[in-house]
């Protein structure tokens, strides 16, 4: 009975171990899960007065039928109809307090928030 229980927990350890190294070797540095994104660079330019310019670049694994976008103000995988459609408000670009808008061009939107303040994101 006890060299059964051995030899199960021994199995066990040796499964972990074979999971773990597949997982390492799966997803080596630079690999990223399908629908998933990151952020690779963030810069900041505060040099104008009451203006922040933030300029962001992501990375993206996004699944058939997704492109890279914007939810709740972070890089996410969204349908590429709402990208193709320029309706960018569909993606739930902004926070959950914030208002979205349309710019007149389509060409990014505005996330309102309630104090008044305005975040402005254009696509290029």
């Amino acid at each position: 009975m006890l060299l059964l229980r051995l030899v199960w927990v021994l199995t066990a350890a040796a499964v972990c171990f074979l999971i773990l190294l597949l997982h390492n070797h799966i997803l080596k540095e630079g690999h990223l899960l399908a629908g998933t994104c990151e952020i690779v660079t963030l810069a900041r330019d505060s040099s104008q007065p009451r203006r922040t310019i933030a300029r962001q670049t992501a990375r993206c694994a996004c699944r058939k039928g997704q492109i890279a976008g914007t939810t709740r103000a972070r890089p996410a995988c969204v349908d590429v109809r709402v990208v193709r459609s320029q309706r960018w408000c569909e993606m739930t670009p902004c926070l959950d307090d914030e208002g979205c808008n349309l710019l007149v061009n389509q060409s990014g939107w505005t996330c309102t928030q309630p104090g008044g303040r305005v975040k402005t994101t254009t696509v290029s």
